[in-house]
């Protein structure tokens, strides 16, 4: 069993991350920039720690972890587009995602941790796939904000663990959903319990998505199995959806139809850009399709929620929580 420091300890992954690691046995702390919290999900003793980026002091947390686990970061929206991969927009992006891990993986290495798993984005391999899955080999093709900054992180720590012997995994997740979840995934939720018909029904593609709960058995497996070192991988559970299916599937999970009318493409992309929403309309026509193999073939990992099931559990979170 190993000593095991969560950055972001907290948080909607955070959660579901600390349990699976508390199941296999492991000693956990984490972190949390919230001022009121000495204990986190499952009693787990947390260090009170300042804005993510280049000045933060890590060296308290760290000590005595023998891995950490960082999934603490400045998060994409869906609303934020990709052209905003530069300016301001991109250097507040850095100075969390990239500046703040180099800082904390640093420390790590300082404090004598073996390995750091970075939690990084399938974005990092671009916005698109069109003949095939994407597969861990593929040149890397970020294109906005985050998944630059994100990407950077991951060549940073790509020279520290040269420099220091520290060994480091990367993780890549497409959209991630389940109970807790904040963002895209929640606003697809609450599309989804709405009575007007969505103009999506043309659309023929297909995305990967991967559960909160298949997310952190991944984040176990990285953070222990001796073949994870020094490796990068892609997941998902295994079952890519189109966007009209994962919105029938969702509203079913939510015990409603979901009511959809059929808009050619290009007039729904037209449409999204005379609106200022065009990189939203981009995503949701895309396809975006992850080969998950590599995790599966090194480490022994599988996923253990369908679709369905993480689409159930989401959904009775939602229910129960909607009005919070």
């Amino acid at each position: 069993m190993s000593r095991i420091l969560i950055t972001g300890a907290t948080g909607f992954v955070g959660r579901a991350v600390i349990a699976a690691l508390r199941r296999d046995g492991h000693t956990l702390s984490g972190t949390t920039r919230q001022p009121d919290l000495g204990q986190g999900p499952g009693g787990i003793p947390l260090y009170r720690i300042g804005e993510l980026g280049p000045d933060l002091d890590w060296s308290a947390a760290v000590a005595g972890a023998e891995v950490v686990v960082h999934l603490a970061a400045r998060v994409h929206m869906m609303k934020e587009r990709a052209s905003k991969a530069s300016g301001i927009h991109l250097m507040a992006h850095l100075a969390t995602n990239a500046e703040g891990t180099m800082r904390l993986a640093e420390a790590a290495a300082k404090a004598g941790a073996r390995r750091l798993v970075f939690m990084s984005t399938a974005k990092v391999m671009g916005e698109e796939t069109k003949s095939r899955p994407f597969v861990e080999a593929d040149k890397p093709a970020p294109e906005d904000a985050y998944s630059v900054s994100k990407f950077e992180a991951e060549q940073v720590l790509a020279e520290i663990a040269a420099e220091t012997g520290m060994e480091v995994t990367i993780l890549r997740p497409p959209l991630v959903y389940g109970p807790y979840v904040k963002g895209n995934f929640l606003s697809l939720l609450k599309l989804s319990q709405r009575a007007w018909p969505l103009p999506i029904a043309a659309i023929q593609n297909a995305r990967s998505l991967i559960s909160v709960g298949n997310l952190a058995s991944a984040v176990a497996a990285a953070a222990t199995h001796p073949n994870a070192a020094g490796e990068t991988f892609l997941l998902s559970d295994g079952e890519d959806v189109s966007t009209p299916e994962l919105f029938r599937r969702t509203a079913a999970a939510l015990g409603r139809s979901s009511r959809q009318i059929a808009i050619p493409v290009p007039l729904l992309a037209l449409s999204g850009w005379a609106l200022g929403r065009g990189d939203t309309i981009k995503r949701l026509t895309q396809s975006l399709q992850l080969d998950s193999g590599k995790i599966q073939r090194l480490l022994e990992w599988e996923p253990q929620e369908t679709l369905d099931q993480g689409l159930a559990s989401t959904a009775k979170w939602f229910r129960a929580n909607r009005d919070g």
